[in-house]
């Protein structure tokens, strides 16, 4: 009698990416039944999931900061929108979602650390904002938002 044994490999990473931890959060959002959470955090995950079919691998874990910070950013749109519209009651729900997308973003970088990168980056010769903006906005990609950069930039250069 022969018998055949099929070993199976499975990575397991030590630290869990940022995709399994939202799925992780959604999943408990459910078991709480708080209809809001699981209602956003579904919405990224399908939007994560969308991404991953374009990459055709698994997101790493900046490509599911993109994913957030686009989330964020439609978000403050739709709040701007409502806003203007006098519905503050829709602007307030977009405002719990964007607080609930932001628990899973990184540290946000202080301004001061990159007010004094904009400044190296014009002491070095960039003197107009796109050669600034293209030696800056690499070192904070994914942990500072590109419209507090980009405005810093334009306040240093016209104070220098």
């Amino acid at each position: 009698m022969l018998l055949y044994a099929r070993i199976v490999v499975v990575r397991v990473s030590p630290e869990p990416n940022l995709a399994s931890t939202l799925r992780a959060a959604l999943n408990a959002a459910r078991k709480a039944q708080a209809k809001e959470r699981t209602l956003v955090l579904g919405t990224i995950i399908a939007s994560l999931k969308n991404r991953e079919i374009e990459l055709r691998r698994p997101a790493t874990d900046d490509e599911v900061i993109d994913v957030l910070r686009k989330g964020i950013k439609i978000r403050r749109e739709a709040v701007e929108q409502y806003t203007a519209a006098k519905r503050q009651d829709l602007a307030g729900v977009e405002e719990a979602q964007i607080k609930v997308l932001e628990e899973f973003l990184p540290p946000a970088v202080d301004p001061a650390e990159i007010r004094a990168a904009v400044r190296t980056a014009i002491a070095g010769g960039a003197k107009d904002i796109g050669k600034v903006m293209s030696q800056v906005l690499p070192k904070y990609k994914g942990r500072a938002d590109g419209k507090l950069i980009n405005q810093i930039v334009r306040e240093e250069l016209q104070a220098g």
